[in-house]
């Protein structure tokens, strides 16, 4: 038989063995807590003093190879009163006795290695609380006298609140005291100021645990209170009611003395004489010695007091000090006056009261007045004394109040000044005026040119007086500012001087407009010449700045500041971009820019520049007059050729065939008749039938063109007429005659210069208009010669 099935199961049971090991070497849970129940008692609620077991159960599911251990807490409030760990599954907590104190919420909580669980809550009522006890450290006592009080309840739990009762005769009770938390008992001072039998007694509550109530009294304890007879009695020899400088005498004592009693003689809480048992006390009394006297006798914590008013009347016043001014200025004579009121003329009169005057302390006079000058010396602090004997031969002394006389300074001639020591003309400007001397309050004025006083008060130390002032045009007018001070009503102001307000400001005047001269001031400057930009102004405070600019760059060209009115700037070797417009700005210390107007400086080229120029023009001409020599024995060949320019008829009657234009020089041999005019020569008919017969000709022969020999003019010769001539030769076919040419025969027109022309050939002339101008300077007409013409004559063919 196979014995491998049992092999098998022996071989599963060893790997759950070991997973199971592993699994708690593993730190898996193997346990669950089910419940946590907590159980009082007797049940809730229970008398105090009754014994109290609190129970508490778990109940944990396991694997059972695990052996576990359970900790138990209990809790009331959330605050822990037990704990202990065990590895039972029940354990119990006992309160006994149960007080009051241990009343309230408990709950157990379970804790199961990493695991925690809490029962429910359960309440815990203990009823009643427990009767204090009292003891006193004496029954038999004086009024307000210590006595020390205990109260305690030794059962009871907790803080405690005690309080102290007494009981009069007449049943009312009375707390007397009551104590904090201090545990379950409580010691105290306590003093009994009724003087009589009473009863004491003290009780307590839990102020965690205000459902408690009140505990009972407790035990009380009788006490008697004697009298303590040591009220003093006072007596005022002769009156209560006196006179001042009356001399009077005071006793104080205790009729029935115990041991260590103090008297004490006090007037407005001030000691006046202290003594055991009894005392006496003798003064002078004075006007403010009325009030209350009182007399105090004391026995350790007791005190008994006795009051006496006294009243005290004046003979005379307190004596009174006058100054004959309100305002001493030094130099001013000043009286000091002493005077009193009489009250009691009947024990006094004005003839035997003596007056003296003191100034700090040092006796000046024994009379009721002082006169004096005021001055420093003089000033300090005053007091008047009235000395007088009264009926009684009592010698009465009053002092009046200190009076301080501080004579006052005059003002001295205020100095007027502008701030910043500057004044730009044309701007507003700030005035000060200022007294190096004078008692405040100072008031100044000040008086100026076209404007209303202005007044100023300085009255604290550090104020100014600064007058706003508009702007003024001329300097003159800087010394006709004025200012006065004053601080006395009854005499004249101090006035500053103006020409010491001119002397001691820089008066600015702006800068004017400046002018700019520019040399040489052609308005034109060769290149390579010096350009001299001259700025200056008219007016204006020194030093003055110049600045030129150039109005085809950016920035200035230079700035100068000279020391007088007018500066320069010069540009070396004036180039083709120096020219341009050129401007200069002024400045000074008024901070005000004046701008000149713009010069417009043209630069012409150098006098090399020029001649190398004329040089040039002069090889090109002969160049070009060289050339045209050179071609001299063409030219007749030239002359030769046919050159025509095609024109279509001018009306049906005539039919130009042929146009030839040429210009030439006049010569000597020209015929006068026709200079200065056109000339026009043309070969027709005698009648009109030709005319007529060219109309009817069915076929109008087409125009011949032929060349119009004309006598040729010596190209040397000088011309002896100005302007141009043209020359149109015209060849026209007629039945009446042949044409000596085999192309016909020709018509020659002549136009010189003729004005009906003019118009016509107007562009033409336009276009040498140049040409023609530079002739006209050179005194001699220019040949122009048609484009179109081959035969036209070139001057270059001249011997020269």
């Amino acid at each position: 038989m196979d014995s491998r099935p049992p092999n098998l199961l022996l071989v599963l049971l060893q790997l759950t063995s070991v997973i199971h090991f592993c699994q708690c070497a593993r730190g898996q849970s193997l346990y669950t807590i089910d419940t946590v129940g907590l159980t009082i008692l007797p049940s809730s609620p229970v008398a105090s003093g009754t014994p109290v077991i609190l129970r508490c159960e778990v109940s944990v599911s396991h694997h059972p190879s695990l052996h576990l251990t359970h900790i138990f807490q209990f809790l009331r409030y959330d605050v822990p009163v037990h704990s202990l760990t065990t590895s039972d599954t029940a354990v119990e907590y006992e309160i006994n006795p149960a007080r009051a104190a241990d009343s309230g919420s408990y709950e157990c909580q379970v804790t199961v290695e990493e695991k925690k669980k809490e029962s429910f809550v359960q309440a815990l009522t203990v009823e009643g609380l427990q009767s204090p006890i009292l003891n006193l450290s004496k029954t038999t006592l004086y009024e307000s006298e210590e006595l020390i009080a205990t109260c305690s309840a030794p059962n009871e739990k907790g803080a405690l609140i005690f309080r102290f009762h007494q009981k009069l005769r007449s049943g009312a009770i009375e707390v007397i005291k009551q104590v904090g938390p201090s545990g379950n008992s409580s010691e105290t001072k306590l003093v009994l100021r009724k003087v009589g039998d009473s009863v004491l007694s003290c009780n307590y509550n839990i102020p965690m645990i205000p459902d408690a109530g009140h505990s009972n009294f407790s035990n009380e304890v009788q006490v008697i209170v004697k009298g303590l007879y040591i009220s003093p009695v006072m007596n005022v020899i002769p009156s209560t009611n006196v006179y001042e400088g009356d001399i009077i005498e005071v006793v104080c004592s205790v009729v029935s003395p115990t041991r260590n009693v103090e008297v004490y003689l006090t007037k407005d809480k001030s000691i006046l004489k202290q003594k055991p048992v009894s005392l006496s006390h003798r003064m002078t009394v004075q006007a403010g010695d009325s009030g209350e006297l009182v007399c105090k006798a004391e026995w350790n914590s007791v005190q008994k007091e006795n009051y006496v008013t006294l009243s005290v009347k004046e003979l005379f016043s307190k004596p009174q000090l006058t100054l004959s001014l309100m305002d001493i200025f030094e130099g001013e004579r000043f009286t000091l006056s002493c005077s009193v009121t009489i009250y009691s003329p009947e024990r006094i009169s004005n003839e035997t009261i003596q007056y003296s005057i003191y100034r700090n302390g040092v006796q000046l006079i024994q009379m009721d007045t002082y006169s004096t000058v005021a001055s420093p010396s003089q000033n300090g602090n005053y007091t008047c004394k009235a000395a007088a004997t009264t009926l009684r031969n009592n010698f009465l002394v009053k002092a009046s109040e200190t009076f301080v006389v501080k004579a006052k300074v005059p003002v001295s001639e205020p100095m007027v000044s502008v701030v910043g020591d500057r004044l730009v003309l044309g701007k507003p400007f700030l005035v000060h005026c200022l007294s190096e001397t004078g008692s405040l309050p100072i008031t100044y004025t000040l008086y100026g040119p076209d404007r209303q006083p202005d007044v100023k008060v300085v009255s604290r130390p550090g104020d100014k007086a600064i007058f706003s002032t508009p702007a003024v045009q001329k300097s003159s007018d800087i010394p006709k500012f004025l200012c006065h001070a004053r601080n006395n009503v009854f005499t004249q102001p101090m006035i500053s001087s103006g020409h010491r307000l001119e002397q001691r400001t820089k008066i600015i005047e702006p800068v004017s407009k400046p002018a700019l001269i520019v040399q040489p001031n052609f308005g034109y400057v060769s290149e390579g010449q010096d350009l001299t930009l001259e700025c200056s102004v008219a007016r204006g405070t020194l030093p003055v700045n110049f600045t030129w600019y150039h109005t085809e760059t950016q920035g200035s060209l230079a700035t100068q500041t000279p020391t007088g009115p007018k500066g320069s700037h010069i540009i070396k070797g004036v180039r083709g971009e120096h020219s341009g417009g050129y401007y200069c700005e002024s400045n000074n210390q008024a901070n005000e820019v004046k701008r000149s107007s713009t010069v417009t400086i043209g630069v012409k080229w150098a006098a090399w520049k020029k001649g190398l120029i004329a040089v040039l023009c002069i090889l090109l001409i002969g160049g070009l007059l060289f050339f045209i020599a050179s071609k001299k024995d063409v030219l007749p060949f030239m002359r030769k050729r046919t050159g025509g320019l095609s024109v279509k008829s001018a009306s049906t009657k005539t039919e130009r065939l042929s146009l030839t234009l040429a210009e030439a020089n006049e010569t000597a041999n020209v015929t006068p008749g026709v200079m200065g005019r056109s000339v026009w020569s043309e070969h027709v008919s005698g009648s009109e039938s030709d005319d007529q017969n060219s109309v009817a000709s069915p076929e109008r022969p087409e125009p011949q063109y032929t060349e119009v020999q004309t006598k040729q003019a010596d190209p040397c010769a000088v011309p002896v007429m100005k302007g141009t001539e043209t020359v149109y030769s015209e060849v026209r076919n007629s039945k009446q005659e042949v044409p000596e040419e085999a192309n016909g025969g020709s018509v020659e027109y002549v136009q010189m210069n003729h004005d009906t022309d003019r118009h016509s050939h107007h562009s033409h002339h336009s276009n040498h208009s140049h040409h023609s101008n530079h002739g006209e300077q050179n005194g001699h007409a220019d040949d122009t010669i048609n484009s179109s013409d081959t035969n036209a004559i070139d001057p270059g063919d001249c011997a020269v």
